[in-house]
């Protein structure tokens, strides 16, 4: 589960419906499947995994690879 407008937001919102703090994973929530409905319930958007990412990236959430910094050299990088 992701916020197309702060990490704030996000963390409101999996708190409110009870997510556990270690499904944080820096810019997104990883939502048990035995949660997915009350989530959408509560209002959560069902959407693809490219839209996902343009909702991070377009927030400023997450950054481009060339502009995340502190990250080695030798780790590949994927970007769809």
């Amino acid at each position: 589960m992701v916020s197309d407008t702060s990490v704030n937001e996000l963390k409101a919102f999996a708190s409110d419906l009870g997510l556990p703090d270690r499904g944080f994973q820096g810019d997104h929530f990883d939502v048990p499947e035995h949660m997915r409905e009350s989530a959408i319930a509560a209002g959560a958007i069902e959407v693809n995994t490219r839209q996902i990412l343009k909702s991070l990236y377009d927030s400023g959430i997450r950054k481009p690879p060339n502009q995340r910094h502190g990250r080695p050299e030798q780790v590949p990088i994927h970007q769809p």
